[in-house]
């Protein structure tokens, strides 16, 4: 667990190792973002349980991202980014790198578009998000994320076809459109939970999620805490908020939220986490499993493991709100059904759920 006190705002501009000179998006821009895309994505729900309710000792407010067009907040960013570039841009394609979530959300938002594009994803990404990818008449190709880069891949396959680069987090417009995220869900809070909204919580690979969603609630929301989710053995936002640079994760770290396994924030989004992330928690593959379990018995949802970190934290006692109401994300669905079968008819965790009171005892 990281405890942090927010700095002040970001730079307009940073400069990325790789990409060189880069804007950092703005709240203006997550509203343009918003207007831009509305007619092609899901407003998704906020939705509300007494049992979590009951466990958290306060008003949750789950923003159901795991009902988004392509099953995660991830179309956001892809359609935005697309949909800014030029004709010719658009003729030339785009390549993007992914564990899957964004990768499966280019090529739909490629395939709108009439955009041909080119998706790096590891050789173990999960069967159902490159199969969606493939579908949506993506190119794929694979690499071994513990022995190659992502990054220099896409950039000899940009060198090859004179496309544009969509990475998943270092891209001001990605970032801007999954700022509208927070957007969509403080502007269907009812006032007086608006008024007593003290955290906001969301799961955290890359950082782009929280990063965009930072710019709304600072401008809107400045009072209420944001905090990031993620799994153990990746918590490498928490390591570098402590030490105030990017932390890399060990090669052998493995999780069961594979939509969150980076290995390092990423630029642009830590430029800007760094100056609003409240606080950072990890959870375990164990409470993740409880998690997913307590999404299908008491919401009748199916949330991935990357999607359900934040709700993990809060059944785990971790995340506390002190009364005050709280917006917990569910940023995705697409969980392989063969994953989801075994959580299922695993053992471990359904005590937890069937007692909702032994969470609560730690808060």
């Amino acid at each position: 667990m990281t405890l942090h006190e927010p700095k002040t705002r970001p730079s307009a501009f940073i400069t990325h190792e790789s990409l060189g000179r880069m804007r950092v998006p703005s709240f203006d821009d997550v509203r343009a973002a918003l207007d831009r895309i509305g007619a092609h994505v899901i407003r998704t729900p906020l939705i509300r349980s007494t049992a979590l309710d009951r466990i958290a000792g306060a008003p949750v407010w789950l923003k159901a991202e795991n009902l988004q067009v392509t099953g995660s907040f991830k179309a956001r960013g892809a359609f935005n980014a697309l949909l800014r570039l030029s004709e010719v841009e658009r003729q030339r394609g785009v390549v993007a790198y992914s564990t899957g979530n964004h990768g499966q959300a280019i090529a739909w938002a490629a395939r709108c578009l009439g955009v041909p594009a080119t998706i790096v994803m590891p050789i173990d990404a999960p069967r159902n998000k490159v199969a969606r990818a493939l579908a949506h008449g993506a190119r794929v190709v694979h690499y071994d994320r513990r022995h190659e880069s992502r990054e220099a891949i896409g950039m000899r396959l940009l060198q090859d076809s004179g496309g544009t680069l969509v990475p998943p987090g270092d891209h001001p417009d990605v970032l801007a459109a999954q700022g509208t995220v927070a957007l969509e869900a403080l502007d269907a809070l009812p006032p007086a939970s608006r008024e007593n909204l003290g955290t906001f919580a969301a799961p955290c690979g890359g950082g782009g999620l929280l990063a965009g969603c930072s710019l709304v609630l600072d401008a809107l929301q400045p009072n209420a805490r944001i905090a990031a989710v993620e799994p153990f053995g990746f918590d490498d936002t928490a390591r570098s908020l402590d030490s105030g640079t990017r932390e890399l994760n060990g090669p052998a770290a493995h999780t069961l939220a594979d939509a969150l396994q980076a290995a390092t924030p990423a630029e642009l989004p830590f430029a800007i986490n760094r100056h609003y992330l409240s606080e950072a928690w990890a959870v375990t593959d164990a409470e993740i499993a409880t998690a997913i379990r307590f999404a299908l018995i008491e919401l009748r949802m199916v949330v991935e493991p990357g999607g359900a970190v934040a709700l993990a934290a809060l059944l785990a006692g971790r995340l506390q709100f002190g009364g005050q109401d709280a917006v917990v994300v569910l940023s995705g669905g697409n969980v392989d059904l063969s994953v989801l079968a075994a959580l299922i008819q695993a053992d471990d965790g359904l005590a937890d759920i069937e007692r909702p009171s032994r969470a609560s005892q730690n808060l």
